[in-house]
């Protein structure tokens, strides 16, 4: 398999109509024509990760997030006041000749998306978010039914699924019978959570006046962390690689990502 037959593998997967017009996925960097050794799966193309995916002796980074959204000015060796980080990686990549591929919004409409978040709390996917009316439809977020909790004790659950400290606003005892949840940042899908008649959504981030809005009008939010809500997704690449024909003895996972940190008043959590 070269790298072409591995991006239309997954695009087959993650359809690119499915993108957002704005995004950019499949290759960024690389060689079509080169075969395919060994495939390093990360969430995001940073150059933090090109350094990783080339110490693993692997010679395709296959990430979620691209490693653009527009081409770099000028791809050069190192980030600094002048160039993006993403200049330095491509400008890695390019060198050690490693593709790298993406597929970032076509895979958060995907049907294994929708079920991936709900399925870490024992959840099963209704319907996604933006298109409630058809269950069979591919779309982003998902909507779960919850056994009667309290957002304390949901959050809880999410906390040790997701592996994070998540912030959460809203009554830690309103009851929850219906969830949503969204990779990634809400944006305007909390008004979709709403109509689905969630009372708790969970995602990666979203505004102050968003969450305080939404609260007020009893959808509690429980924030994970943009990084913490979409790295369950480097499975569902890895398993779609694996469908292609890749040998999973020859797909490394990249370790969650740990890129920043919360100061309490106590010191550093």
């Amino acid at each position: 398999m070269n790298v072409h037959e591995l991006e239309e593998a997954l695009f087959a997967a993650f359809p690119r109509e499915d993108a957002e017009s704005w995004d950019h996925v499949g290759l960024s960097v690389g060689n079509p024509t080169a075969p395919v050794e060994r495939v390093f799966v990360s969430l995001d193309a940073t150059a933090a990760m090109v350094e990783a995916a080339h110490a693993a002796r692997c010679n395709v980074l296959l990430a979620h997030h691209p490693v653009y959204l527009r081409a770099p000015q000028a791809l050069v060796p190192q980030a600094g006041p002048r160039y993006q980080q993403a200049a330095a990686a491509a400008y890695q990549a390019a060198r050690w000749g490693m593709s790298i591929l993406s597929y970032h919004t076509n895979l958060d409409r995907s049907h294994a998306a929708q079920a991936m978040l709900p399925h870490l709390l024992g959840l099963t996917a209704l319907h996604s978010l933006e298109h409630p009316a058809d269950p069979d439809r591919t779309g982003l977020g998902s909507v779960a039914d919850v056994p009667g909790i309290t957002l304390r004790q949901l959050a809880a659950q999410v906390a040790a699924a997701f592996h994070t400290s998540p912030r959460v606003w809203g009554d830690p005892q309103a009851p929850v019978s219906r969830c949503a949840f969204l990779g990634g940042s809400l944006g305007d899908l909390g008004e979709a959570a709403l109509a689905a008649g969630a009372q708790a959504i969970i995602c990666g981030e979203a505004g102050y006046h968003v969450c305080q809005d939404l609260a007020a009008r009893g959808l509690c939010v429980i924030l994970l962390g943009h990084d913490a809500s979409e790295y369950p997704f480097t499975r569902i690449l890895a398993d779609a690689a694996t469908a292609a024909g890749v040998a999973p003895a020859s797909i490394v996972y990249a370790d969650a990502p740990h890129q920043w940190w919360t100061m309490t008043e106590g010191g550093r959590a």
